[in-house]
């Protein structure tokens, strides 16, 4: 539930938690909107191929093991996997939550938590909507979809593992030093 004003949430001063049972405000909810489609206008890359999918999977792979993080880790074109691998402590669970934020991302075209997000935009969340359909989507945080300048999405980068919020943040991470590592061209 979304009302204005209300106690923020307690994850950060001011940043709305969409795993929060708690009454948040619809202001941290807008801030956390804005924010994420500030990192979509942001981490536009000037390539994405096979190759640069393979290096995107192993920066995540090296991120996660560092941080004994148990998640899986996906990227794909459309239904092709392009990188897949599930770590330590991932369960059979999160290659489901992969298949249905994957799906999010894909049929929307941005991040899967900016989707669920904006379905609470109105109150309540996407999932209560009749017409969205559970079994195949889940507006749940971890995807992302990879973005190409002058071409617009190409493929998806999914985590999942952890809260949405941080599988999300993880991503971003991610895509933000690999667009940083790629205009140096350190991984060509």
């Amino acid at each position: 539930m979304v009302t204005e004003p209300a106690v923020p949430s307690t994850e950060s001063e001011n940043e709305f938690d969409p795993d929060s049972p708690d009454t948040q405000t619809a202001s941290a909810l807008r801030s956390l909107i804005e924010r994420i489609e500030t990192e979509v206008s942001t981490l536009q890359l000037s390539r994405f191929n096979q190759a640069d999918a393979l290096a995107l999977g192993l920066l995540l792979v090296d991120m996660a093991t560092e941080r004994n993080l148990p998640i899986a880790i996906d990227i794909r074109r459309n239904k092709h996997v392009l990188f897949h691998v599930s770590l330590p402590g991932a369960t059979p669970d999160n290659e489901i939550w992969v298949e249905k934020k994957s799906r999010t991302a894909q049929r929307y075209a941005e991040p899967s938590l900016l989707v669920g997000l904006k379905g609470r935009l109105d109150g309540g969340s996407l999932e209560d909507k009749g017409w969205f359909d559970q079994a195949r989507y889940a507006p749940h945080g971890g995807a992302f979809p990879i973005y190409v300048k002058g071409t617009g999405h190409v493929a998806t980068v999914t985590v999942s593992g952890l809260p949405q919020k941080a599988d999300h943040n993880l991503v971003v991470e991610a895509l933000t030093s690999f667009s940083l590592n790629m205009r140096e061209d350190t991984w060509s």
